[in-house]
Parts: C-alpha cells; sequence; structure tokens
C-alpha cells in the first residue's frame, strides 16, 4: 500500500498539524475590527487622497490620449471600468468605516463607564475626606487651647492669691 506524502489530517492532532490550508480570521470580530480600523484609519489620511486622485487622474488621462486599440476603458462608453472600481471600493468602504466607527463607540463606551466610576469614587472620596474634616474641627473644639490652659491657670493662681488662709490649711495637712 503505497503511502500519500500528504499529512492525515485528523481531529487528535494539533491545530497546527491539520493541514488546513484554508485562511484563518482568527477570532473574527476581532481581526476584522482591527483590519477595518486600520482600513478607515488608511482612507482618513491625505496620502490616501492624493493617491486615489492621481490613480484617477492617470486612468483618465491613459483612456482619453490613447489611441483606441490601447484603452482598456474606453472614453467613449464613459469610463465604465472606472466607474465599476470606484463603485466596488464605495460598496466596501462604507461597511468598513461603520464596522470602524461601532468599535471605536464601543471603546468610547467602555472609557466613559471607567470615568463615571473614577468620579463616583472621587466624589466617595472626597465625601469622606470632607466627614473627617468636620470631625477633626468638632474634635478641636474639645481640645484645651494654650491660651485656654494660660487663662485658666491665671484663674487659679488669682484664686490662691486671694484667699491665703486656705493654702495655709492645705500646707499643714
Amino acid at each position: 500500500m503505497a503511502r500519500s506524502n500528504r499529512q492525515e489530517i485528523r481531529l487528535d492532532s494539533p491545530k497546527g498539524l491539520r493541514g488546513n490550508f484554508v485562511p484563518r480570521f482568527g477570532s473574527g470580530r476581532d481581526r476584522m475590527g482591527r483590519f477595518s480600523e486600520a482600513f478607515a484609519r488608511a482612507m482618513g489620511t491625505p496620502a490616501f487622497l492624493v493617491g486615489m486622485t492621481i490613480f484617477v487622474v492617470v486612468w483618465l488621462a491613459w483612456n482619453t490620449i490613447a489611441p483606441p486599440g490601447g484603452q482598456f476603458d474606453p472614453e467613449d462608453q464613459k469610463y465604465p471600468l472606472l466607474t465599476l472600481i470606484l463603485s466596488l471600493q464605495a460598496s466596501y468602504a462604507a461597511p468598513l468605516l461603520l464596522l470602524a466607527q461601532n468599535r471605536q463607540d464601543d471603546r468610547d463606551r467602555v472609557q466613559i463607564e471607567q470615568d463615571r466610576q473614577r468620579a463616583e469614587r472621587n466624589l466617595n472620596d472626597t465625601e469622606y475626606l470632607a466627614r473627617e474634616v468636620v470631625a477633626l474641627r468638632l474634635a478641636m473644639k474639645d481640645v484645651a487651647t494654650k491660651d485656654f490652659i494660660r487663662t485658666e491657670l491665671r484663674e487659679l493662681i488669682e484664686e490662691l492669691n486671694e484667699h491665703p488662709e486656705d493654702n495655709e490649711r492645705r500646707d499643714n495637712t
């Protein structure tokens, strides 16, 4: 029995060894989304617009100036191939741009949610610190200050000086 050079496809073999030659797009949405964002970024550049303009001008010039046998998109038929190519580009560009926009909206939504949570935490922290400051102020009202202690000591000294007989009794006991 002759063995073929082609490797046998088995489901229990690792993915890389299955011999599947169909290109994979990985995690579908993510890879396509990254591609659409790159496409949208490229289409939004001045280089793309200049390149596209040069392409169309060269296309029109060639098919206008060249002899009828050298024209591949005849002017007398109103450039049907150019129209087809531009329509095809537009039909692919629109959904890819929308996909890129949807991905950006999703990222913005996540960013807004994170900002809202951060703002809520900051508000809670600020309220907590405000309550702590109020508590410290109330606690400071109960703390004896230097002036309060001086005043109390002066009053005690004056009281002791006014009643010297009480002081002598205390010293004898």
